[in-house]
């Protein structure tokens, strides 16, 4: 069942123009309405990358469908979405929330951080399976992360928000990019060395099994594709087959220009000594391109 909006709070920042919206669950959503400028489908890309992210393991908010209905709308003089040159109130229905991280007392939430607080972030392990995820789904917009510090705490935990833009928007397919879908700056991939730097997160998404992967699929609310269920069922057979090209797709974004994995181990040492007379020596084995 979805849950019930019971109030707006107020208008967020951003293209899809979301709203906070108080549900009837007691719970703040930040929610994307099906008339939004970017996509209808936008809605059902949040649904999908986040509730995908979550059976990897990854911190993403919770998310729901919210049902908000005419009588809010017409009581509420900010839920209007704004075209530049026309405005029209938001549609009521269902639209996509995901929980405000934090809650409505969250502490200390930031969208961005200076790099001696970014380095010192909890779970910065997680923005390497975060791109685990953001390849695989062809996100094709810069990968975005809010930071909470709760109270009395000394470090900031990231949360990935916004998969409003995998399988490209909505035109729903693979246009692959070595720079698509990762984080602005490099330091977040800094402990990065080889493929175990993806782990756990590479291994669940190459083994999820398909019957979870269809699960999702199937809570999405069919007036967020136009209730066109080929092309769903397209997308998440294509998003199967995707599951083993997840390498390549990193390997392409890691041999860019961008270098974003400085410390990728490519050569291993091995000192070699013992049974040998003379001076002692060392051989320098090339290892394979981990």
């Amino acid at each position: 069942m979805p849950v019930v909006a019971i109030q707006a709070v107020r208008k967020m920042r951003g293209g899809a123009q979301s709203h906070l919206m108080l549900g009837a669950d007691g719970h703040p959503y930040v929610v994307k309405f099906q008339n939004n400028p970017q996509h209808v489908r936008v809605l059902a890309n949040e649904l999908l990358g986040t509730r995908l992210a979550a059976l990897a393991g990854l911190s993403v908010p919770p998310c729901d469908v919210i049902e908000v209905s005419e009588w809010l709308i017409q009581n509420s003089a900010d839920l209007v979405v704004d075209f530049g040159q026309r405005r029209e109130p938001c549609r009521a229905g269902l639209q996509f929330g995901s929980r405000l991280v934090g809650g409505l007392m969250p502490g200390q939430v930031m969208d961005y951080l200076p790099e001696p607080q970014l380095t010192e972030v909890k779970n910065l392990r997680e923005f390497a399976g975060m791109l685990v995820i953001d390849k695989w789904t062809c996100n094709a917009n810069g990968r975005q992360a809010v930071f909470l510090r709760r109270p009395r705490e000394k470090q900031y935990t990231a949360t990935f928000i916004d998969q409003g833009y995998c399988f490209n928007a909505g035109e729903w397919k693979f246009a692959d990019a070595p720079l698509r879908g990762v984080y602005a700056r490099n330091l977040v991939y800094r402990d990065v060395v080889n493929w175990e730097s993806f782990e756990p997160w590479l291994t669940r998404v190459e083994e999820m099994d398909p019957q979870r992967v269809w699960a999702v699929a199937e809570t999405v609310p069919p007036e967020w594709y136009g209730s066109d269920v080929t092309e769903i069922e397209r997308l998440m057979e294509q998003l199967l087959a995707r599951r083993k090209r997840v390498r390549e797709l990193i390997t392409q974004f890691r041999e860019s220009s961008r270098g974003p994995f400085p410390n990728w181990m490519k050569t291993q040492k091995f000192v070699m000594d013992g049974q040998f007379t003379g001076p002692s020596w060392a051989d320098e084995v090339r290892g394979p391109v981990m």
